[in-house]
């Protein structure tokens, strides 16, 4: 059998769109990468972030994301290329993953399946706490946190829910795990890309810019690690849906906090 001739035409067939995905994934980044050098002594933004200013800022988030292809520059081409590489090594060999490498045992795919459930809850939570301890606690920097924790979220589920309807992939669990693209008869359903990986990372992401010890950062992003993991070795989602939702969570994220983020430690003033 010749893997080749059956794996990259069907990879041909959307290579077009998923370079977009990969130029709206680096684009959004791209926008606050590298980041800005702070001046020292340089006046800080005095407006808090609120929660009344979220509706105005998740449409401008929104824009700024679908938009962010047009904006692409010669030089973010370093962080494309290799991200569209990966994705398109990740589809041709996603059958082979499922099929011969990730284990179909039914209480395996189960049990990895409740511990992705397990491991996201938390980074779900902890805005939501961050946000009510700041509130309770008149704590400005957990107040932030926990609204750009649910900004970054929201923004994740949006853009992951647009892309599942325009990709529209079978699931690992359908036909073989053959991962075929454009299928209208999966509907919402749709695999690609991981609503848990996006969710995580990108909740990860900003928790880990708003307190960026080594340790806080090795946590989260371990914890995110285990979703993306999981969702595969529960037989969920394909490694492509997983690298694509990591990647464009853990880019939503920091872009919301880049954006949007205004406390500043006492010490840094």
């Amino acid at each position: 059998m010749n893997i080749s001739s059956k794996i990259f035409p069907r990879y041909a067939r959307c290579a077009g769109l998923l370079l977009i995905a990969a130029a709206l994934c680096v684009g959004v980044d791209a926008q606050t990468w590298p980041p800005a050098t702070s001046v020292p002594n340089a006046p800080q933004p005095q407006e808090p972030v609120t929660l009344g200013a979220t509706p105005l800022n998740l449409l401008k988030d929104q824009g700024a994301i679908w938009s962010s292809p047009i904006r692409i520059r010669e030089k973010e081409l370093r962080y494309l290329v290799p991200l569209g590489l990966a994705v398109t090594v990740a589809i041709a060999t996603d059958h082979q993953a499922m099929t011969e490498v990730v284990s179909q045992n039914p209480s395996f795919n189960d049990a990895n399946t409740k511990a992705s459930n397990v491991l996201v809850a938390p980074l779900i939570a902890a805005p939501g706490v961050l946000f009510l301890a700041g509130q309770f606690k008149a704590n400005e920097h957990a107040r932030e946190t926990g609204i750009l924790g649910g900004e970054a979220m929201i923004d994740s589920l949006v853009v992951e829910q647009g892309m599942k309807l325009i990709f529209l992939r079978e699931r690992p669990t359908v036909d073989d795990a053959k991962g075929k693209f454009f299928q209208t008869n999966v509907g919402w359903d749709s695999s690609f890309p991981s609503s848990h990986s996006m969710i995580a990372w990108s909740s990860a992401a900003v928790l880990a810019d708003e307190y960026p010890s080594r340790l806080n950062q090795i946590c989260l992003y371990t914890l995110a690690t285990g979703v993306s993991l999981t969702r595969v070795l529960g037989q969920d989602h394909f490694p492509s849906d997983v690298l694509v939702g990591s990647a464009f969570g853990w880019m939503i994220g920091h872009y919301v906090y880049k954006k949007h983020h205004r406390w500043h430690r006492p010490d840094s003033q």
